[in-house]
């Protein structure tokens, strides 16, 4: 059993983030593996200015969330997170460009996401993969595009950082065709018991975001049951995919302890468990510094 319970309590509200009430302070420390800093700044409807993202991080080490890895899904996006983790020595990026939003990307736009790639500062390739749910892109598509992305995180010999929606059987088949990367993550897990099962017999590692502390995702909690500690990370996809109780408010690394108490309640873990497991897969994974 998890003493998740001891987390949800809430102090007084604060200011950049999701404008809620904090969760109580997490000890020990963790990181938040998938954020998008910019898009928190464009829902806010300010600028997404160097303060902005200080101020976030201020927020998030008072809950004990030292780090995130801000991560691109278009070209400009990708470039913005390099950005912020060349100035912020607790933020790390992921660049790609989201399968989404790849209409019309250019020969030319994939040597540049190389060149970012390679930046010190870049610790993944990502997001990138398949969304089905949304028909603004055909899925041959995306499907051409993710395995350039595959094809560019084995070259750059960086993690591959995936977005699965509606698409399990095609993501896990491309990945066996081309011939994964040596490090693959699961962004915001979305697959059943079996999928993460799947998952962790061909050695991925799975992401759990807000959504594992929904009432209406039991199947989601049965996928964490089954996933060893040492395949599980945590991250709040900001503003997206916010933990209960702030459903359907913007979300921020400042909120991630209420989805760490929810993940360590539903894989059956202590809270200083999963985030030591976690500690030690960002830096097994992602080449972070422990915290």
């Amino acid at each position: 059993m998890s003493d998740s319970g001891a987390w949800m309590g809430l102090a007084g509200a604060r200011g950049t983030g999701a404008g809620v009430g904090d969760p109580e302070p997490a000890v020990p420390t963790i990181f938040d593996s998938h954020t998008h800093l910019d898009a928190m700044a464009q829902k806010a409807g300010v600028a997404a200015s160097s303060e902005f993202v200080a101020g976030v991080m201020d927020e998030a080490r008072a809950v004990g969330v030292v780090r995130a890895i801000t991560v691109g899904d278009t070209m400009g996006s990708s470039r913005w997170c390099v950005g912020a983790a060349r100035q912020h020595p607790d933020v790390y990026a992921a660049v790609a460009v989201h399968p989404t939003e790849i209409a019309g990307i250019t020969e030319d736009d994939y040597a540049e996401l190389e060149a970012l790639a390679r930046d010190p500062r870049v610790v993944a390739v990502g997001e990138t993969g398949l969304d089905y749910y949304w028909d603004r892109t055909a899925p041959a598509d995306q499907q051409r595009e993710f395995r350039r992305h595959i094809a560019l995180a084995k070259a750059v010999g960086k993690p591959l950082m995936i977005h699965d929606r509606d698409a399990h059987a095609d993501v896990l088949r491309i990945l066996r065709e081309e011939g994964a990367p040596e490090q693959v993550v699961f962004h915001a897990f979305s697959g059943d018991a079996e999928m993460a099962r799947a998952c962790v017999a061909a050695g991925y590692v799975l992401s759990f975001a807000g959504v594992v502390t929904f009432k209406n995702a039991p199947a989601l909690r049965a996928a964490a049951a089954v996933t060893p500690a040492e395949h599980l990370l945590v991250e709040t996809d900001a503003p997206f995919l916010t933990p209960h109780p702030f459903r359907g408010r913007p979300n921020a690394p400042r909120l991630l302890p209420l989805t760490v108490a929810g993940l360590a309640a539903a894989a059956g873990l202590e809270i200083e468990a999963l985030c030591a497991a976690v500690s030690a897969t960002g830096s097994r994974i992602f080449g972070l510094p422990t915290p």
